[in-house]
């Protein structure tokens, strides 16, 4: 049985890897940001464990985790988990900037850090699910487009840095899908939102199992995913 850190996985991509690892019997421990979302994932997902620590700070993670039991395997860690607040160079603030920053980069780089040596004993997986985003950039898209572009980064270097301990990293790329971001997005576009027009959120699902159960003779480094209607 597999153990798999994730975090997100309160809606959306997160939440369909989740019941999708859940399903087939793996071991989960699902991240909240606070107590109350730590009891309603506990909830839906009968028999996972939680880890309760705020993204957006990440500075008090390390304190956060000190007072709880941290797994003793981990053979994945997913970070699913992400904001955006669009806006265009000259309005957007220091507040927004920092938000984004900690909760899409500063936090998934100390989540990994915290795991690091469970993932090399166990040869294990970290996946980061980006987004287009990460590849390009348009106005009004700056700040969640930095966080992202440095997200693929992250995983560049810790994929040169942990090859030769077995640690296999992968970045997947969504298009617009189907989720309670997406709708968010819309709503900032001042756009009317249909998800019958995005990617299921399963879909994405899909391809991070795929990338997960990849015999060890291979590794996806790179995965972009796009609407296909």
């Amino acid at each position: 049985m597999a153990t798999h850190v994730i975090t997100g996985a309160g809606s959306g991509i997160g939440a369909a890897v989740a019941r999708r690892l859940h399903a087939r019997g793996d071991d989960l421990v699902l991240h909240a940001r606070d107590a109350g979302r730590a009891k309603e994932l506990a909830a839906e997902f009968p028999g996972a464990r939680t880890l309760v620590g705020d993204l957006a700070d990440p500075d008090r993670l390390s304190w956060a985790f000190s007072h709880q039991s941290l797994p003793d395997r981990v053979d994945s860690l997913l970070h699913v988990a992400g904001v955006v607040d669009l806006g265009r160079v000259g309005d957007l603030t220091p507040k927004s900037w920092r938000h984004q920053l900690n909760v899409n980069l500063v936090a998934p780089a100390e989540l990994t850090r915290h795991f690091l040596p469970q993932l090399r004993a166990s040869r294990g997986h970290v996946i980061f699910v980006n987004s287009g985003a990460g590849l390009s950039a348009h106005a009004d898209w700056s700040a969640y487009a930095a966080s992202k572009h440095g997200l693929k980064a992250l995983a560049d270097s810790l994929r040169e840095e942990e090859h030769a301990n077995g640690v296999r990293v992968t970045t997947v790329y969504p298009g617009r899908t189907a989720s309670p971001m997406q709708a968010k997005v819309h709503q900032q576009e001042g756009k009317d939102y249909d998800p019958s027009k995005w990617i299921d959120p399963e879909s994405v699902a899909t391809t991070i199992l795929m990338a997960l159960d990849l015999p060890r003779d291979a590794e996806v480094n790179d995965l972009t995913v796009r609407p296909g209607r």
